[in-house]
């Protein structure tokens, strides 16, 4: 059986020797680490070495393919992600429709625009009414030439029925507002002269009306 010799301690490296050892160690892997590592790896050239030996090319590439491999993966994950069915959307329109008005449900009426001018003589009376449906909007205007008028704007249901007077007046020379449908019929004006002159009256529409005609 052979033996090592076991040498003295003159031939054991002195503490001095080591630590020089040790920091020319450590030095070395500084320099490894931000001259190669660094570059190559992550890109990163403090010291400008990596890029003239064209490693931190190298390093700009891995980093551009983590970059597109990530992106690759949360476009799979997102494509394997079961779709989750929108269940308030069904429900919102199934509350919109509960909360739909019968004159919402209605087809609606073109808007329409129309001028009409009459002559009222001493005591003599004319009424227009337009074709509207219920919640119908249209808007007004008209006055008088040669005097004042009395009137009454209101409304009669489709097939007969209770009038609604939306407002009256006496000794008017004009009037302008909105006449909106209470219900399904005809609504409009009458005006009667009760002055000593004949009185022109121009009145203009513009709204959601089928039709605007003289009733009598």
């Amino acid at each position: 059986m052979f033996n090592a010799e076991i040498p003295s301690r003159a031939e054991l490296p002195s503490t001095a020797q080591l630590v020089k050892s040790t920091v020319i160690a450590i030095v070395a892997a500084a320099v490894i680490l931000v001259t190669i590592v660094l570059p190559a790896e992550y890109s990163i050239d403090p010291t400008g070495i990596g890029r003239a030996l064209k490693l931190t090319q190298m390093g700009e590439i891995k980093k551009q393919l983590a970059i597109e491999a990530e992106m690759d993966r949360q476009k799979d994950r997102q494509q394997q992600a079961p779709a989750t069915p929108d269940r308030r959307s069904g429900l919102g329109g199934f509350l919109a429709g509960l909360l739909i008005s019968p004159a919402a449900a209605q087809p609606a009426t073109t808007a329409k625009t129309d001028e009409v001018v009459f002559t009222l003589k001493p005591s003599e009376g004319v009424e227009y009414k337009m074709t509207m449906q219920r919640g119908g909007v249209a808007q007004f205007s008209w006055r008088t030439d040669g005097g004042k008028v009395n009137y009454d704007m209101h409304g009669t249901p489709k097939g007969g029925g209770k009038e609604t007077s939306y407002k009256k007046a006496s000794g008017v020379a004009s009037d302008t507002g909105v006449l909106t449908a209470a219900y399904d019929g005809s609504h409009g004006w009458f005006w009667r002269n009760r002055g000593a002159a004949d009185v022109t009256i121009t009145l203009k529409v513009n709204g959601a009306y089928a039709e605007i005609k003289r009733v009598n």
